[in-house]
């Protein structure tokens, strides 16, 4: 591992940048792809990557040349079913290929991928898999020097380190929100925990949602840093009504959240969906054996980590994927925690 190292340790990407006077990203663009970065910037990153001795071809053709059969993955939680989900796509893709996943858990911590990435870096992977798309500045660019597919997966965005599989979390907020109006509620509150950044996405669509309607209240957003769990949806719902009891409507930043908030309800006999409705994220398992059954959005976790292993046996192939970005959709799931129509309440107002 070490023989490997001063690729990263020498002269690095970020040295280059500095002496180039422009960011990391850009001197992996104009090395990767020069058409994308003006003649001017060019310029300036082939004089210092000349006059630092930065060798970036030599080092992605040591990476292909010695690569082994290892595709990392590194994910925010290895106990959250949601990463669970991915897991299990991206096994069944590698099944009968001769290739290994090795693992790595970041735990929701940009500086934890960091170290994550350089370790699998060293590791001369034949490709790797990321969650999300918000990596450091440094995580970018050592991820697009690698000189191997990379995959980010569970997001959608327009600036892919490489290849990118997910789906467009705020639309699916708004998606989620636009659905409890639809139902004809009005006072529409927001529970996160773990507020990360495909979950702040969720909320923008909350927001995006009811300001349209002009039913926006900042005072409605309920979040905590903590991490999520059923009871810690119960607790901050129980919080929640304490503070804003007019409510007559959530939505959960994922199901675990939202089936806490309707342990509750039923505790203190507050009945779902006529008096307050309830949405989740993700549809978990559960959600359609709940009751009453809990609405969410339906996303295609399986699907992406089997997709994203193709995609790295397609690129190994020279067959690189075209689009490089594939956005699978999401599924709003309505069921009986938001069906007021069924129980005689208000429906249809927009």
């Amino acid at each position: 591992m070490r023989k490997n190292s001063n690729i990263y340790k020498t002269v690095t990407l970020k040295d280059v940048a500095e002496a180039a006077n422009v960011s990391a990203i850009t001197v992996s663009r104009a090395l990767r792809t020069p058409d994308v970065v003006s003649p001017k910037v060019r310029a300036r990153v082939s004089e210092a990557v000349e006059r630092l001795g930065y060798s970036p071809n030599q080092a992605a053709r040591a990476l292909a040349s010695a690569s082994t059969s290892i595709i990392g993955v590194i994910i925010p939680s290895v106990t959250n079913q949601v990463f669970a989900d991915v897991l299990r796509g991206i096994y069944e893709a590698i099944e009968d290929t001769g290739f290994q996943v090795q693992l790595g858990n970041s735990r929701y911590t940009a500086r934890k991928e960091e170290e994550l990435i350089k370790v699998f870096a060293a590791q001369r992977p034949v490709g790797l898999i990321v969650a999300g798309m918000d990596q450091s500045e440094n995580s970018r660019a050592i991820l697009s020097s690698l000189g191997c597919p990379v995959v980010q997966v569970m997001d959608v965005g327009p600036n892919p380190i490489d290849m990118m599989i997910g789906f467009d979390n705020r639309a699916g907020g708004r998606t989620a929100t636009q659905h409890l109006l639809d139902k004809g509620y009005h006072r529409i509150g927001f529970i996160g925990a773990r507020m990360d950044p495909r979950a702040q996405r969720r909320l923008q669509g909350y927001a995006d949602a009811l300001q349209a309607a002009g039913l926006y209240e900042g005072n409605l957003i309920y979040t905590s840093p903590q991490p999520s769990s059923v009871t810690r949806g119960a607790e901050m719902f129980s919080d929640f009504l304490a503070m804003a009891p007019d409510i007559d409507a959530v939505f959960c930043n994922n199901d675990d959240m939202a089936l806490g908030a309707l342990f509750e309800c039923q505790r203190r006999h507050i009945r779902v969906p006529d008096q307050i409705g309830i949405i989740g994220y993700n549809d978990l398992g559960y959600s359609a054996e709940s009751n009453p059954s809990l609405s969410s959005i339906r996303t295609k976790r399986y699907e992406m980590g089997l997709r994203a292993v193709e995609m790295i046996i397609s690129a190994n192939r020279g067959e690189h994927p075209n689009p490089t970005v594939i956005d699978v959709g999401y599924e709003l799931m309505a069921r009986q925690s938001t069906d007021r129509n069924s129980t005689g309440g208000r429906g249809g107002h927009h």
